[in-house]
């Protein structure tokens, strides 16, 4: 799976915007047993993590999310301060655990793997919906956007087909195929002014008629089947759309509330 690297990380989260903090502070909460529980735009008005399933529990992993972004604290911090947090409150390993049906069975809690993934998630959707609000502000001056992937040899298919495409801001392509597009996505959004696009010829395509809604199975939720949407277009042969559970633009259900309030 691709990986943030460290000098990305510090980029993105060394000095995050005032945008990208009020995403974060300004979610609810939701209890869940399994990912599938939650999906998509779900995740901008509520934070979860899956199988947490006590509030103050909840409320430590948030808050030291919410204190990573606003301080700019490293993944290490971030782990060896609510490492020993979560083990004094058994929520760690991998114990039997009764789930919501009153079943018992073997369930992942905390480890290094999944704190780093709720790190680095919880902080890129945030930087993303911050950069979705500043984008936004700039669409008079600006409006194009590029799809911009790190082109390397851990880089999905579908982000890499998507690489130097420019459609127009309005273009529902940005609803769903917005960044982060999958964990551990690394891609980010450029925007183009008329003279930039003018000067390297650049081309703008359009989703107009071409975005496809695929579903694909992700699992069970109480025993009943649960489908994700997949929302985006073929390029290349390839049919670009977010991986399952991410078919959503972070900010855009949260951005008009926080244009309205600011």
């Amino acid at each position: 799976m691709p990986k943030l690297d460290d000098a990305t990380l510090s980029a993105i989260f060394g000095l995050p915007p005032k945008a990208a903090i009020a995403y974060m502070q300004k979610k609810g909460f939701a209890i869940t047993w399994n990912w599938q529980e939650m999906i998509d735009e779900a995740h901008a008005r509520a934070a979860t993590v899956a199988k947490v399933m006590r509030m103050d529990i909840l409320q430590d992993i948030r808050d030291a999310w919410e204190n990573a972004a606003i301080e700019g604290t490293t993944f290490e911090a971030f782990r060896d301060s609510l490492t020993p947090i979560l083990q004094a409150k058994g929520w760690w390993g991998r114990p039997l655990v009764k789930n919501p049906d009153g079943v018992s069975e073997p369930a992942l809690l905390g480890s290094p793997h999944r704190l780093e993934t709720i790190y680095r998630t919880n902080l890129q959707s945030a930087y993303m919906a911050g950069r979705y609000h500043a984008m936004n502000e700039s669409t008079d001056t600006h409006p194009y956007w590029m799809y911009v992937a790190v082109m390397d040899s851990r880089t999905r298919p579908a982000h890499r087909a998507m690489n130097g495409k420019v459609f127009r801001a309005d273009d529902p392509i940005w609803d769903t195929f917005y960044p982060p597009n999958g964990f551990q996505c690394r891609c980010r959004v450029r925007p183009i002014s008329e003279y930039r696009l003018k000067k390297n010829g650049l081309t703008v395509a359009s989703s107009s008629g071409n975005l496809v809604t695929r579903h694909e199975a992700i699992g069970q939720n109480s025993g009943n089947p649960v489908e994700a949407r997949r929302t985006g277009m073929v390029v290349d042969g390839i049919f670009c759309a977010p991986d399952a559970g991410f078919n959503y633009n972070p900010g855009k259900d949260w951005y008009t509330p926080f244009k309205e309030k600011s």
